[in-house]
């Protein structure tokens, strides 16, 4: 009898996980389809401005640039 118990319980643990698994790949498969044809970099409408410009009259030198990297990361 437990032998039959011992099957029975892991046969339930092996649905709940496929069940588990399959719903979680195709909740990724709806989410690429989703955003697949998604442009994040289109030009964007309207009377769109550019928030920030780096000027620099003269080209900095390479300690200066590094500093730069290092204070912004860029």
């Amino acid at each position: 009898m437990s032998f039959v118990k011992i099957v029975f319980d892991t046969l339930k643990v092996f649905i709940l996980f496929t069940g588990c698994t399959l719903l979680f790949y195709y909740g990724i498969v709806w989410l690429h389809q989703e955003y697949e044809h998604y442009h994040r970099y289109d030009e964007p409408e309207g009377g769109a401005l550019k928030v920030s410009a780096h000027y620099v009259e003269e080209s900095p030198s390479w300690l200066d640039r590094l500093i730069y990297f290092y204070q912004t990361g860029e």
